[in-house]
């Protein structure tokens, strides 16, 4: 935290006389953080990164060397990542893809295409057979989970937008027999995000290596591809009882090898587990205040730059700066204070009634875990706010 401190100093200092609000983004860290996730995983897993999370340019290019290759879910996102990374590994997925969509990851050849539907799989078939171009694809899936436990954020064993149900394979199946243009691959799984338990997760993998290899049998397939998602959470709360990768990939080699799956490529697709940690918001605090006996630090800023915890519901995990012209006469000292923005709605609050050993206008409070799902995510029109500032640090941890 040691650069970021002097980062918000320096950022401050030139951003005079204007409070300072900004993101910042170590670039080393992430890519440090990515290459010891890789080091861990088996042999014969790859790991891909889902752009919706954070598809700042700069972001992109610091994984182009450390990832596998990007997920994109949408053709926006497809334009974007092949604008700025012409030549790295895409997928394409995501529900209600358009005609258009579709035709520009046939014409940008994209690695694979996941198919979310019967119409869409007969769309995309059309359109490869009108312009001559050979696909591979891999079926999304949702299925049944029984026993398998749920998160609070689950796009599978319900009824979701996402995914064919299974007794729609057979059907798919028919279609496929009749594709010339297309091949599957395999089948892509994206069940369920905000997992912190890495046993429950080797749980749900099990059930699709299982469920994968049936269907191999049942319909005859030759396919190598398993894409399991991704859905590794991050822990907000101040426990900070993040997803414990190193558990994770020793259970899941020894996975691996019972279900006898080390001929086939098993696929992750993850966004908030890589890049969450690389980012801080930071933001000067412009008032200070007591209302109905509760205090509130009005930052520069608010959930329209920033609106991760507004959309997670919870208490950011943050840390305050004595800002170098701090207003001392405005400084309270152990209070309980509530962390808001700009916006004229009761609905901008960062966190509720933490407990703060000081704090004074002026100074800088400094929200950690701000790189995924942040600023890409926010209502950044509303009010006609200027937008944050954006620094790209290097910490030297590579």
């Amino acid at each position: 935290m040691q650069l970021i401190h002097q980062t918000v100093a320096q950022l401050a200092e030139r951003n005079q006389p204007l409070p300072l609000c900004t993101y910042i983004y170590d670039l080393s860290h992430l890519r440090a953080r990515v290459r010891a996730i890789k080091a861990q995983l088996p042999a014969n897993c790859e790991l891909f990164y889902a752009t919706k999370a954070n598809p700042d340019r700069k972001i992109l290019a610091a994984l182009a060397d450390v990832v596998d290759g990007f997920e994109v879910a949408s053709g926006g996102e497809l334009d974007h990542v092949t604008s700025t990374l012409p030549n790295v590994p895409v997928i394409f997925g995501g529900p209600g893809k358009l005609r258009h969509e579709l035709q520009s990851a046939l014409d940008h050849s994209v690695e694979l295409i996941h198919v979310e539907s019967l119409h869409e799989l007969k769309q995309l078939q059309a359109l490869a057979a009108q312009s001559g171009h050979h696909q591979d694809i891999l079926l999304r899936m949702n299925i049944a989970l029984d026993d398998t436990p749920l998160t609070r954020l689950a796009m599978a064993g319900r009824p979701t937008p996402f995914g064919l149900d299974e007794q729609h394979l057979p059907e798919a199946m028919q279609v496929l027999s009749d594709c010339r243009n297309l091949t599957l691959r395999g089948f892509h799984f994206h069940l369920m995000s905000h997992q912190c338990d890495a046993d429950k997760h080797i749980q749900l993998i099990r059930v699709c290596i299982q469920r994968y290899k049936a269907w191999m049998d049942t319909y005859q397939l030759e396919v190598n591809h398993l894409n399991v998602g991704g859905g590794f959470g991050i822990d907000y709360s101040p426990t900070a009882a993040h997803f414990h990768w190193e558990t994770f990939c020793q259970k899941l080699r020894d996975l691996i090898n019972e279900e006898d799956f080390t001929a086939h490529t098993l696929r992750f697709e993850s966004g908030r587990y890589i890049t969450a940690t690389c980012g801080y918001y930071a933001a000067e605090v412009i008032d200070i205040k007591q209302n109905f006996g509760e205090y509130f630090a009005i930052c520069r800023g608010g959930t329209h730059h920033f609106r991760t915890p507004a959309a997670q519901n919870h208490n950011h995990p943050f840390t305050v700066i004595a800002g170098r012209n701090r207003q001392r006469e405005s400084e309270i000292e152990g209070e309980n204070v509530t962390m808001v923005g700009q916006l004229c709605t009761p609905k901008d609050v960062f966190a509720k009634q933490q407990c703060i050993e000081k704090i004074a206008i002026g100074d800088y409070v400094v929200f950690s875990l701000a790189g995924a799902y942040a600023w890409n995510i926010s209502h950044q029109n509303f009010l006609m706010h200027e937008p944050p500032g954006f620094e790209y640090v290097e910490s030297g941890r590579q």
